[in-house]
C-alpha cells in the first residue's frame, strides 16, 4: 500500500448527496393562499351561521364556532404548510418578509405583492361562499361595531401572540407542530381576548361582508387592520427579545 492511499479514507458505501426540496412554482403558492384563506373563512362565517341558527345561547354559539374554526385551521395548515407556508394572513406575510429579507432563501417583494390581494380575494370569496350555502345575501355588510378601545387592544394581544407562536416555532425547529399548535392557539384567543381573536387583515376585511355572527362593520375594519399591524410588529420584537438576544455562555467554572 503506498502513503497516498494510506492517507485517502476509507469508505464502505457511498455517502448520499443532500438534495435540494423542489421549488414550488410561484402560481401555485398563491392558489394555495387564496383557496385556504377562503376556506377559512368559510369555516368561520358558516359555522357562525349555523350555531346562530341551533341556538340562541351566545356562549354556545361562540363555542361552536371557536371549535369549528380550530379544526378547519387545523387541517387547512396540515394541507397546504408545505405549498405556500400556510401564511393566510398579510400579517404573517409581512412578518416572514421582514424576518428573512437579508436570507437569500427568504420571502421575497414578488411573493408579497402576490400573496397579499390573494389572501383578501380568498378572504371576501368564503364570506360570500358561506352566505350562498346558508342561503343568505351573497353581499350584505355587517352591522356589528367593533370600534371600542378594549376590543382593539385585543386585536394587538392575539395578534402579536399569533406571531411570537409562529416565528418561536421556526426559532426552535418546532414548525412540524404548527397545525396543531396555531390552532390550538387561535381557539384559546377566540375566549381570552376580548375582541374573539381575529389577528389577520384578510379575514378582517372578508369579515365585513357578512352581516351575520361573524360580521364587522366595514367602519370598524380600518381600525382593527391598523391595531393588527401593530400587534405584528410587537409579535416580532417579542421574538428577538425571547430568541434571538445575545446570550452568554455559562458553565460550571462560571461566577
Amino acid at each position: 500500500m503506498s502513503a497516498t492511499d494510506e492517507a485517502r479514507p476509507e469508505t464502505t458505501e457511498a455517502e448520499p448527496l443532500a438534495v435540494e426540496p423542489p421549488v414550488i412554482p410561484l402560481v401555485n403558492r398563491i392558489a394555495a393562499e387564496l383557496v385556504g384563506t377562503a376556506a377559512l373563512v368559510a369555516v368561520v362565517v358558516g359555522s357562525g351561521i349555523q350555531a346562530t341558527e341551533l341556538t340562541k345561547d351566545v356562549g354556545l354559539q361562540l363555542l361552536a364556532n371557536s371549535l369549528a374554526t380550530v379544526f378547519g385551521l387545523g387541517v387547512l395548515i396540515l394541507l397546504l404548510g408545505p405549498v405556500s407556508g400556510a401564511h393566510f394572513n398579510p400579517v404573517v406575510t409581512l412578518a416572514e418578509w421582514w424576518s428573512g429579507r437579508k436570507a437569500p432563501k427568504g420571502l421575497g417583494l414578488r411573493e408579497v405583492a402576490a400573496y397579499l390581494p390573494a389572501q383578501v380575494a380568498g378572504a371576501i370569496g368564503g364570506a360570500v361562499l358561506a352566505d350562498a350555502m346558508f342561503g343568505k345575501a351573497l353581499v350584505k355588510w355587517s352591522t356589528h361595531d367593533r370600534s371600542d378601545g378594549h376590543l382593539l387592544l385585543g386585536e394587538i394581544v392575539a395578534t402579536a401572540g399569533l406571531v411570537l407562536l409562529i416565528f418561536g416555532l421556526g426559532k426552535t425547529d418546532h414548525l412540524r407542530f404548527a397545525p396543531i399548535a396555531v390552532a390550538s392557539y387561535i381557539g384559546a384567543a377566540y375566549w381570552f381576548t376580548s375582541s374573539t381573536s381575529f389577528a389577520n387583515p384578510a379575514v378582517t376585511i372578508g369579515r365585513a361582508f357578512t352581516d351575520t355572527f361573524a360580521g364587522i362593520a366595514p367602519a370598524s375594519v380600518p381600525g382593527f387592520v391598523g391595531v393588527q399591524l401593530v400587534g405584528g410588529v410587537v409579535g416580532l420584537a417579542l421574538v428577538v427579545l425571547v430568541f434571538d438576544a445575545p446570550r452568554t455562555a455559562t458553565g460550571a467554572g462560571s461566577k
